[in-house]
C-alpha cells in the first residue's frame, strides 16, 4: 500500500496540490488522469520520493518495493540490456555483482566463502537463478528481440530503449509500480502485451496514460486530478467519465430546484413583509432563504480543441494506385513489392511493429522519398495533407505561429488564420510565439491546424497522437471519424484505430503486406493474427530450448 497524507505542493505562490489524501491498495490498478499541467507526472514523482512535498507526507507499507518507469533514455547507455532490466530489482543486481566480484578473486579466502554462501542463499530466495529468463520474457513480450538482449544500451534506438526501461520497471514483481506514459513509443502489439501483463499483475499499479482504451482495459480505479484535488472513482476511464458527468448533472439539477425555491421565497417575502397578518410567515421564509446554499460547481480545467477536417472538393473514384513498391534502407528491405488500390471511402490504418516501414511508405507517398522499385499514382481529384512523425524540419525557422500558418493558408487573412489557431486552443497572444520554441504538444496542434486549413481530401497521419493530451486525442479521434474523405494513418492509440479505420494494412517484418477490409478488433481475432502468434510462440520456444 502507498498513501498520500495531507500532501500539499506549492510552486512559488501557486498550490499545485492542496491537502491531498488518497490511498492506493494492493491488487488494484489506478489510472491517474487530468488535463495537461494538472500535475499527473509531478504527483508520481511525489509518490516515488523524487519530489519533496511542501506539507504532508507519503507512506509505504514497510518492506514493500517500489518500481518506477524511468524517463532518462540515456542513463544506462554504459550497461548491457540484460543488466539494465535486472537492475529493476536493485538488491538482486547488487547480489549478482558482489557474487561475481568474489568468485573472480584469485586469493579466495574463508571469509569470501562464507560471504558467497550468504549471498547464494539470498540469491536463491529472490529467484535469482531465473532472473535472466524472466528478463528475457519481458523483453520478448515488449518486442525487443533476443539478438538485442546482450547488446549495449547505447547501441539501441529510442523506441528500443523505451521498451527496455519498461521491462526494467516490470522486472522482479515489484509491490508498487508507478508508470508514467508506458504506452508511448510502443507499437500496438507491445501495448496489447502490456495490457495483459497489468491485468494479471497482483500488486499495486498507478499509471498515467493518454490512451483511453488502455486505461479502460487495465484500470480498476480512476484518480482524477482537477484544481489541485484528487477524486477517486471505482472503475475504469469510461466509468469515471460517465460518473463525473452524472455528478455534474445532478448538482446542476439540484441547484436549479434550489434557485426555483429561492425565487418563490423571495416573491413571498417581497409581497407580504409589510403585511402584519403575514409578517411571521415572511420572517420564517427569510430564515429558510438564508439556509439555502447553492452548490459550487467549478467547471473542469480540461479544455478540448475543435478539430474539423473539411475537404474543399469531393474525391473521385480514382484515389491512389500503388504497384510493386520496394525500398531498402541501411541494408534492410523495409518494403517488399507492396501493391494496393485505395477507394474513395477508405480509412486505412497501417499497423504492426515495423515502424520504419510505415514511415517509409508515408514518405514515398508524399514525395519525400523515392522507392527503389515500383510506382504510385494519386488520382487527379485528390489533394493530400501529411502529418509527419518527425516534425523537426517543419519548425526549424524564426516564424511566429500566425506567420507560419499563414504560409499554408489559401486565404491570406490574419483573422481567418487565427480562427484555426483558436480552434486548437492557441489564444490571441500565442500567435506571436516563435514556432521553434513550442512544446511537442503545441507543434502537433500547429500541424493539425495546417491540415485543417489545407482543405485536402486525402489525409495521411504518421503517429498524430504523440505528445497530445487525452482531450486533444479525443478531439482528433472525433475529427478523423467525421472526415468525408480518405485517410491513411498509423497510430498507437487502439481506440482511434478501432473507431476510425475500415481497412487494416499490416507491414510485416519482412516488408510484405497483409491487407484486410475489416475493423482493428476483428483483425486482431483473425486467422492472420493467430498465425503470427503461432509463429512467434514457436520461435520463442526454439530460442529457449537453445
Amino acid at each position: 500500500m502507498i498513501q498520500a497524507n495531507n500532501v500539499t505542493l506549492r510552486v512559488g505562490k501557486k498550490a499545485l496540490f492542496e491537502d491531498v489524501n488518497i490511498k492506493f491498495t494492493e491488487g488494484n490498478c489506478y489510472g491517474l488522469i487530468g488535463a495537461n499541467g494538472a500535475g499527473k507526472s509531478t504527483f508520481l514523482k511525489i509518490l516515488s520520493g523524487v519530489l519533496e512535498t511542501t506539507n504532508g507526507d507519503v507512506s509505504i507499507t514497510p518492506g514493500q518495493r517500489l518500481s518506477v518507469l524511468e524517463q532518462d533514455h540515456f542513463k544506462y547507455d554504459a550497461y548491457p540490456v540484460m543488466d539494465t532490466v535486472i537492475m529493476g530489482n536493485e538488491r538482486l543486481y547488487q547480489i549478482m555483482k558482489e557474487k561475481d566480484a568474489i568468485y573472480a578473486k584469485e586469493d579466495f579466502s574463508d571469509e569470501d566463502g562464507i560471504r558467497a554462501s550468504e549471498l547464494e542463499a539470498e540469491f536463491a530466495e529472490m529467484d535469482g537463478w531465473d532472473a535472466e529468463s524472466n528478463a528475457a520474457m519481458l523483453l520478448n513480450g515488449l518486442g525487443v528481440g533476443t539478438e538485442l538482449h546482450y547488446s549495449q544500451m547505447a547501441d539501441l534506438n529510442g523506441n528500443e530503449k523505451v521498451k527496455v526501461l519498461l521491462a526494467k520497471a516490470l522486472f522482479g514483481n515489484p509491490d508498487i509500480l508507478l508508470l508514467d506514459e508506458p504506452t508511448n513509443h510502443l507499437d500496438l502489439d507491445a501495448i496489447a502485451w502490456l495490457e495483459e501483463f497489468l491485468i494479471n499483475f497482483e500488486n499495486t499499479v498507478i499509471v498515467v496514460s493518454h490512451d483511453r482504451y488502455f486505461l479502460n482495459k487495465v484500470c480498476t480505479h480512476t484518480a482524477d486530478i482537477d484544481y489541485g484535488k484528487i477524486q477517486l472513482y471505482a472503475g475504469n476511464y469510461d466509468f469515471w467519465y460517465e460518473s463525473s458527468q452524472l455528478i455534474i448533472k445532478q448538482r446542476k439539477e439540484a441547484n436549479k430546484k434550489k434557485e426555483e425555491q429561492i425565487k418563490e421565497l423571495q416573491e413571498f417575502i417581497s409581497r407580504f413583509s409589510a403585511n402584519a397578518s403575514k409578517s411571521k410567515q415572511a420572517t420564517s421564509r427569510k430564515r429558510a432563504l438564508e439556509k439555502i446554499e447553492l452548490d459550487d460547481i467549478r467547471p473542469s480545467s480540461r479544455k478540448y480543441p475543435y478539430i474539423d477536417f473539411r475537404p474543399e472538393r469531393e474525391i473521385g473514384n480514382e484515389v491512389l494506385t500503388v504497384e510493386g513498391l520496394s525500398k531498402t534502407i541501411n541494408g534492410e528491405k523495409v518494403l517488399d513489392n507492396i501493391s494496393f488500390i485505395v477507394g474513395h471511402d477508405d480509412k486505412i490504418a497501417l499497423v504492426g511493429g515495423n515502424e520504419l516501414a510505415k514511415t517509409t511508405l508515408f514518405q514515398i507517398l508524399t514525395g519525400e522519398m523515392e522507392p527503389d522499385e515500383g510506382t504510385y499514382k494519386w488520382g487527379v481529384t485528390t489533394s493530400q495533407a501529411y502529418f509527419p512523425k518527425d516534425n523537426t524540419a517543419e519548425f526549424d525557422n524564426d516564424y511566429t505561429i500566425t506567420d507560419w500558418l499563414m504560409g499554408y493558408s489559401p486565404v491570406k487573412d490574419v483573422t481567418y488564420v487565427r480562427g484555426f489557431l483558436g480552434r486548437m486552443l492557441f489564444a490571441g497572444e500565442d500567435g506571436v510565439k516563435k514556432v521553434k520554441v513550442l512544446s511537442g504538444g503545441e507543434k502537433v496542434r500547429c500541424l493539425l491546424s495546417k491540415m485543417m486549413i489545407s482543405g485536402a481530401n486525402c489525409l495521411l497521419f504518421d503517429e498524430p497522437t504523440n505528445h497530445l493530451d487525452m482531450e486533444a486525442i479525443t478531439a482528433l479521434n472525433e475529427g478523423m471519424k467525421k472526415f468525408k474523405g480518405v485517410e491513411i494513418f498509423s497510430c498507437h492509440d487502439h481506440q482511434v484505430v478501432q473507431t476510425t479505420a475500415n481497412r487494416i494494412m499490416e507491414i510485416l517484418p519482412d516488408g510484405t503486406l497483409i491487407d484486410k477490409i475489416t475493423t482493428y478488433d476483428e483483425y486482431l481475432e483473425s486467422d492472420e493474427m493467430a498465425r503470427k502468434r503461432t509463429v512467434y510462440t514457436s520461435t520463442a520456444s526454439e530460442e529457449e530450448d537453445n
